[in-house]
């Protein structure tokens, strides 16, 4: 090779990796522009579907998705343009990557469209007092995640449940409305005076401050086999209904020893006949 040769493939060369060298600087300087605005772009779908009054839990899906989905975006388009791979390569590795995950998540999928079933619908949010029957859990709903979602007990434990399993089955959400009916039955002697339990009963749901005003009521609900059962029924508040239920309970009981009123106890009476 002649001495020109040998200056114009070194010219060459240079100026191939010049040009690599630029399209590297040019891709890190659109990669970090790009990752700023996707990050100002997450904060603003932040900002305007909380002025919307959205879910948390569906606010912080759908962050989620455009931030990792535009990110992906952003990586492919700059492996591209780089000349790293070709369009089909990555066209054909993303249908191959598709396939093999379907077939992995194909138990999961239920869960993610219970998921977003759960996230569309609101049978329940974060904050809510649910009770799942079928798998005998109840708890404080921490969390709704596409997979999951996880639920504070009240000995603190944490328990995450399958969505399929939630979206399948009868759910009881206990703090859905703003106020309960507290109902107590309380069995007193047929030798007791019903008409002054009842007032018992009267006397202590309108001392009670918790209690609304509307709609109180108070019965016999029973003529039972070995005891007259009578009952109050009383709106309040949906946070006060567990604590008024037992302080309720435990006043009861002190009146009613002390009015002379029996809580008989389960039994069976025998008479013999004798001849």
């Amino acid at each position: 090779m002649s001495l020109e040769g040998m200056y114009n493939y070194l010219l060459d060369k240079l100026g191939a990796a010049a040009d690599q060298i630029l399209k590297l600087v040019l891709a890190v300087v659109v990669f970090v522009i790009a990752r700023k605005l996707i990050i100002w772009l997450c904060d603003a779908i932040k900002k305007n579907m909380r002025k919307f009054h959205a879910e948390e839990a569906i606010i912080s899906f759908v962050v989620s998705l455009v931030k990792y989905g535009l990110n992906i975006l952003l990586v492919m388009t700059l492996i591209v343009q780089l000349g790293i791979v070709s369009e089909a390569s990555i066209a054909a590795a993303i249908a191959s990557a598709g396939v093999a995950v379907s077939l992995a998540l194909q138990g999961g999928l239920s869960n993610f469209a219970g998921g977003l079933m759960i996230l569309l619908l609101k049978p329940f949010k974060v904050g809510d007092y649910i009770v799942f029957p079928g798998e005998t859990m109840e708890g404080t709903v921490k969390k709704i995640e596409l997979y999951y979602t996880t639920l504070n007990s009240i000995d603190n434990r944490t328990i995450m449940i399958p969505n399929a399993n939630l979206t399948n089955n009868t759910i009881i959400n206990v703090t859905a409305m703003n106020k309960r009916k507290l109902e107590i039955k309380v069995g007193i002697s047929y030798d007791s005076n019903f008409q002054n339990a009842k007032e018992i009963l009267q006397r202590l749901v309108e001392n009670e401050p918790r209690f609304f005003p509307e709609e109180q009521q108070f019965f016999v609900d029973e003529l039972g086999s070995s005891s007259v059962v009578v009952g109050m029924r009383a709106w309040l508040g949906t946070n006060d209904y567990w604590p008024v239920k037992w302080e309720m309970n435990e006043r009861i009981k002190q009146e009613f020893d002390q009015a002379g009123i029996i809580i008989p106890y389960q039994q069976l009476d025998v008479h013999i006949k004798e001849e």
